[in-house]
C-alpha cells in the first residue's frame, strides 16, 4: 500500500493495482479503514483490545504459557474471550508458549548411504 501511495500521483492507483494484480477498490477500501478506523468490523476492534491484554499476561508468566493457560487466565480476569481467538492473536503476534517433553533429534538418517556391516 505504501507503494501505491508514493506512486499514485505519477502512474495512478488503478494501473498501478493492475500491474500488482490487487483489486483497486481494495486499496481504497484500505485508505478507507485508515482514516476512519471506527468502521472497521467488530473483530478488528476487538482484537485491538485484545491483544495487549494476551501480551500483557504472556509477559507477566515469564513467556512460557501457551494459548489454552494465557485463554485461561483471561477468563480468571474477567475477560470473556473464545480460546480459538486466543490462539489466532497469539499466532499473529508470533506468541509461543514453551514445548516440553519433545526429545530434540540431533541426528537425521539418510537413506539413501548404505547401511553398515555387523561384526
Amino acid at each position: 500500500m505504501d507503494f501505491i501511495d508514493k506512486y499514485r500521483d505519477t502512474h495512478g492507483v488503478e494501473p498501478i493495482c493492475e500491474v500488482l494484480q490487487i483489486a483497486p477498490s481494495g486499496y481504497h477500501r484500505y485508505r478507507m479503514l485508515q482514516r476512519e478506523p471506527q468502521r472497521r468490523c467488530a473483530r478488528a476492534k476487538r482484537d485491538e483490545v485484545l491483544v495487549p491484554q494476551i501480551e500483557r499476561v504472556w509477559n507477566a508468566n515469564m513467556q512460557v504459557y501457551g494459548a489454552d493457560k494465557v485463554w485461561r487466565q483471561l477468563a480468571r480476569e474477567g475477560t470473556t474471550v473464545a480460546r480459538c481467538t486466543v490462539e489466532r492473536l497469539m499466532r499473529r503476534q508470533q506468541l509461543r508458549g514453551v514445548i516440553r517433553g519433545k526429545v530434540v533429534r540431533t541426528t537425521i538418517s539418510d537413506s539413501k548411504l548404505p547401511c553398515p556391516k555387523r561384526p
